[in-house]
């Protein structure tokens, strides 16, 4: 992408979002658009049309999505598989309609089956079942792959995807309801500390393995993909992640060492864990050269910092 190349980013307010933004403004491009659903109503196929068709953008990132944790997901399937297709369809039609040169699609390491080879490669997708408290999502992810590829094939764009691991950082949504694992724990450890609390109760056994890349490492590696990767028939998206996992518990521990909470956790083992492990298998982004993600020690304070800036009273 040249430096004055008009990108559209889709969903500048979000966690990815936004640090696609910084990332895109840090390396110097400044002829930026930027929408989400409170510009105008990316569900509307005509609204988002008008709008891609005014501006006529070279490059589009897709970053507009409704996400959530396993509760959310498990709560509101419709909300979920409904407002997703919506809003990539709309905007992948459009962005073909109005001769966007390169679109790059924001899905999610949950598309893999619940029990698949681990690490999960990119040649998973569609061996097996999905993991059911978030079934409707990854079929939504799903389908703007197929889209992506499918409009390759017939109509020769060059439209990418990438499906990231679980992430955190600036920007998180930190409700206790809707949030994903590191900002709900976060919270957590954070309100039981400031309130003299001896106790946090988790989720589940505390067993699972999860994955996960700090927000802005996500960024860095999403505009080296546009810049570096171009779809082909047998390839169009990329896992990205940092290749290592740790488990609930130890993730837990490593919260509560940042927040400095000195109580004990309790675990519900009547709630559900979710998919037992989630490593993504990261070897075709390193053989395209990006690398640097940061540790997640590193990632958790940073984001803790964050954190009591914006949200702590």
């Amino acid at each position: 992408m040249k430096k004055d190349a008009k990108i559209y980013l889709a969903g500048h307010r979000g966690l990815v979002g936004s640090a696609i933004q910084r990332r895109l403004r840090r390396e110097g491009y400044g002829n930026l658009v930027c929408s989400d659903l409170d510009d105008f109503d990316l569900t509307d196929a005509r609204a988002t049309d008008d709008f891609v068709g005014r501006h006529r953008p070279e490059y589009l990132f897709i970053a507009a999505a409704k996400v959530g944790g396993i509760k959310a997901n498990d709560t509101y399937p419709a909300d979920f598989i409904r407002i997703n297709l919506q809003i990539q369809t709309n905007l992948i039609d459009a962005a073909f309609r109005h001769g966007v040169t390169k679109l790059l699609f924001l899905g999610s390491s949950c598309i893999y089956p619940k029990l698949a080879p681990q690490p999960m490669r990119e040649e998973h997708l569609l061996t097996g079942p999905l993991e059911p408290t978030n079934d409707a999502y990854a079929i939504a992810k799903i389908a703007g792959i197929m889209m992506c590829r499918s409009y390759n094939r017939q109509h020769g764009t060059n439209f990418i995807a990438a499906m990231p691991t679980n992430l955190y950082g600036p920007g998180d949504n930190f409700d206790l309801e809707n949030s994903h694992v590191i900002p709900a724990m976060m919270r957590k450890f954070h309100e039981a500390k400031t309130g003299g609390r001896p106790v946090v109760q988790l989720w589940g056994t505390g067993t699972p393995r999860r994955e996960f890349l700090h927000v802005d490492d996500l960024a860095a590696a999403l505009v080296y993909l546009m810049n570096h990767f171009d779809a082909t028939d047998r390839q169009i998206f990329v896992n990205v992640g940092v290749g290592e996992d740790v488990t609930i518990k130890t993730l837990a521990e490593l919260i509560q060492e940042t927040v400095g909470f000195e109580g004990r956790i309790d675990w519900n083992t009547e709630m559900p864990d979710g998919t037992p492990r989630k490593l993504l298998d990261v070897g075709r982004l390193d053989a395209l050269g990006w690398h640097g993600a940061r540790s997640l020690k590193e990632g958790l304070a940073q984001t803790y910092a964050w954190f009591k800036e914006h949200h702590s009273k």
